[in-house]
């Protein structure tokens, strides 16, 4: 089935007005009209190169392209961290991550990491009128947290207690249990004689008559490498362990489509009333399984074929919006919650057939890295009633300024205790000639900042760690595409010029300690004032 006939089925069954280029008078207040409806596509794991729109020859992202076809590609876009739950929490909180504790990667039973009531970027257009709706990868905790969750009941606290007013999730990642989904904060398809029961502390022998996957490895159907040898649910080895709720439990091949028509019924359902919706794709984040219509469509296996069911994803969403007539009056904004990572778990020959392929672009690093690599992420805008399509920008911007952007957009005023690290780039992002963001803080295997093209990594404090960022194959700027790793972890200090190296090659802080005294200040400075926005 077509991805088009797909969508045409289904049917029949950031973040404001970012203009860059000024179609109608701005209103006397200064602020442009709000879109009639926003929504925001963020993958999982999916580079500043994965994508055609992006420089990707190996494989092709046509929806995707249509987006910077159509709308604006910025070319200096960041999440805030190198992994999935610390931008996820920057995003929706408008707060550094790395300012609160356990905003690490999430295990599946975590509790909710984002306190109820607090302002976020759903509660924000919320209070705006809008119907706001989140599909699709969660990881950001659900209820009371570890032993405490029933899974059997209804979920609370969730997406509700902060802002949403639909949701349907999985509720950390694919390869962490529990493997189902929870539509409005209940599992679905939950058959109350068979209750489900989940633990990252317990092993195996707690769960009698359940598979594992370090005993069981034969049956399996994509064999771990590392870590994923717990639970075993559809044929893979998982994360945690997991009992019960057979009923329940997702078909990985399945996960696309599910989510998919998920978010096209939700603007089915709202067509009628401005609505947000936060659609979370779980491509191409491992366990890489895609429907079998995606096996074979490129040359690199599953990671590959996993982009295109990804590029699939965003069509739908796309047709969802075009069947409506809503298309011309709602902002499309796709990003990534981080940079690429080949082997990260699983064999699955990510590394073995990637080519000429680089999925990080012409930058260095990858998920977890404190390299450009590791944050440096797509990033598309489409609002065809206010803006050009085909305009490209270098502003500095990241995913933690969207509460603050649409705060200002939709009409909304922020406390001063809300989004302490968000900032409007409303003005920059209307205009392509003025700037973004001055300087931004990433959270990877380091903390580093970036001020303008500067970028600097503090040493760590490690006396048996690496003592040279250039010496090694892990000063190998081209480490990652050969199945190594490059966190930026090192006992030096590391500055570099990210617009003439941006593979990062070249260390400059022994040449220049005065840009390297005034830029550990400005880390320092940021760590205990505890907020960057004014």
């Amino acid at each position: 089935m077509t991805r088009t006939a797909w969508s045409v089925m289904m049917l029949g069954a950031g973040l404001a007005a970012w203009r860059l280029q000024v179609e109608a008078a701005v209103p006397a207040e200064g602020r442009p009209p709000r879109p009639r409806n926003v929504v925001v596509i963020l993958a999982d794991d999916v580079g500043w190169g994965d994508l055609s729109c992006f420089g990707a020859t190996a494989v092709q992202t046509p929806q995707v392209d249509r987006l910077a076809r159509e709308g604006a590609r910025f070319t200096d876009a960041h999440a805030s961290a190198a992994t999935c739950t610390p931008t996820r929490y920057a995003m929706l909180t408008g707060e550094y991550a790395w300012r609160k504790q356990g905003t690490g990667i999430a295990t599946g039973d975590a509790a909710l990491l984002i306190e109820p009531g607090r302002t976020t970027l759903a509660a924000v257009f919320q209070r705006a009128g809008y119907v706001t709706g989140v599909v699709g990868k969660w990881h950001l905790g659900l209820g009371p947290g570890p032993g405490l969750t029933d899974w059997n009941k209804e979920v609370v606290p969730g997406p509700r207690e902060i802002g949403f007013d639909y949701s349907f999730l999985i509720p950390a990642t694919g390869d962490r249990t529990p493997c189902v989904y929870l539509e409005n904060q209940r599992v679905v398809g939950l058959d109350p004689d068979d209750p489900i029961q989940v633990s990252f502390k317990l092993k195996e022998e707690n769960y009698p008559g359940e598979l594992d996957g370090r005993r069981d490895r034969a049956q399996l159907k994509m064999d771990w490498d590392y870590g994923h040898h717990f639970a075993v649910v559809n044929g893979i080895g998982r994360i945690g362990y997991m009992a019960g709720g057979k009923r329940a439990r997702w078909v990985d091949e399945e996960m696309a489509d599910t989510l998919a028509a998920k978010g096209a019924a939700f603007i089915a359902r709202n067509k009628d009333k401005p609505f947000f919706l936060y659609f979370a794709t779980h491509d191409i984040h491992v366990p890489r399984v895609p429907h079998p219509r995606f096996v074979g469509k490129t040359s690199m296996g599953p990671r590959g074929d996993a982009i295109v069911q990804f590029d699939f994803q965003v069509g739908a969403i796309l047709d969802a919006l075009d069947a409506h007539g809503l298309a011309e009056d709602t902002l499309v904004i796709l990003s990534s919650d981080n940079g690429p990572v080949l082997n990260d778990g699983y064999k699955d020959q990510a590394v073995e057939k990637l080519g000429s392929h680089r999925p990080a672009g012409p930058y260095r690093g990858h998920k977890y890295s404190a390299y450009e690599g590791g944050t440096r992420v797509p990033f598309l805008v489409r609002w065809p009633k206010r803006i050009k399509g085909g305009t490209q920008s270098a502003a500095l911007v990241s995913l933690v300024d969207l509460v603050a952007t649409s705060a200002a957009l939709c009409g909304q005023s922020l406390a001063y205790g809300d989004a302490p690290d968000s900032m409007d780039l409303s003005a920059a992002l209307l205009d392509p000639g003025t700037a973004g963001r001055a300087s931004f803080i990433a959270e990877g295997a380091r903390m580093s900042v970036r001020d303008g093209v500067w970028k600097f990594i503090p040493a760590n404090a490690r006396k048996d760690g690496p003592k040279r960022p250039d010496s090694g194959r892990l000063g190998d700027p081209d480490a990652f595409v050969k199945g190594e790793q490059d966190t930026g972890s090192w006992n030096v200090d590391q500055l570099y010029n990210t617009a003439e190296d941006p593979r990062e090659a070249h260390n400059l802080a022994g040449t220049q300690p005065e840009r390297v005294a005034a830029m550990r200040a400005m880390l320092q400075k940021a760590r205990t004032a505890g907020r960057t926005r004014p």
